[in-house]
């Protein structure tokens, strides 16, 4: 499986727990109402992306690092 295969697999499953979690907590429901819940999901979503793309660039950086020593 290719790495961004299992990237996606691993957001689709956070975002489905995440999402069954939230329906069951009411500051949630609060926050929903007073529309601020997005603002929430927003920078979670900002953090986790900003993680996966210096995840991915170190990466990167470390397999060229690796064939240059092969070589």
């Amino acid at each position: 499986m290719s790495s961004m295969k299992k990237i996606y697999s691993l957001l689709m499953m956070l975002f489905i727990g995440f999402s069954s979690w939230a329906d069951e907590i009411e500051m949630a429901d609060v926050m929903r109402s007073n529309g601020k819940i997005y603002v929430v999901v927003a920078v979670i979503v900002i953090i986790f992306t900003g993680i996966l793309v210096y995840l991915i660039s170190i990466d990167r950086k470390l397999k060229k690092i690796e064939e240059r020593q092969e070589s």
